[in-house]
């Protein structure tokens, strides 16, 4: 009786320490989600995600043209994602400038078929 009493209190040990954590997890796993380098990264991809749509409904880009640059815009999103993976839900600086300077070349494609360039 005396060891079953010790197993069920280990084990209720246990659950408390699970329950008491859970909190925990949860508010890491939100801030990784809101980490400032992948919130700079993911509001680029949305503001160039507007800008391709705007040029398309003002006739400045194809529905061709556009298609192609949400595809680049949707790898790069994916990258960012693949990144945070394997860095505990954060990218470091250096991926972020990598991923920036993605962004760059796709930003410039938007601005020269906006400007028939």
């Amino acid at each position: 009786m005396k060891r079953y009493m010790k197993i069920v209190g280990i084990t209720l040990l246990i659950a408390v320490f699970f329950l008491v954590s859970l909190p925990t997890v949860q508010a890491e796993t939100e801030w990784q989600k809101d980490h400032p380098r992948r919130v700079e990264v993911n509001k680029r991809l949305k503001n160039q995600n507007r800008r391709i749509n705007q040029g398309v409904k003002n006739g400045k880009l194809t529905k061709q043209q556009a298609a192609q640059l949400h595809k680049e815009d949707h790898q790069i999103r994916h990258e960012e994602r693949d990144m945070a993976s394997q860095n505990g839900g954060h990218i470091t600086k250096q991926e972020q400038k990598t991923l920036n300077q993605q962004e760059n070349a796709v930003s410039g494609q938007i601005y020269k078929e906006k400007h028939g360039q």
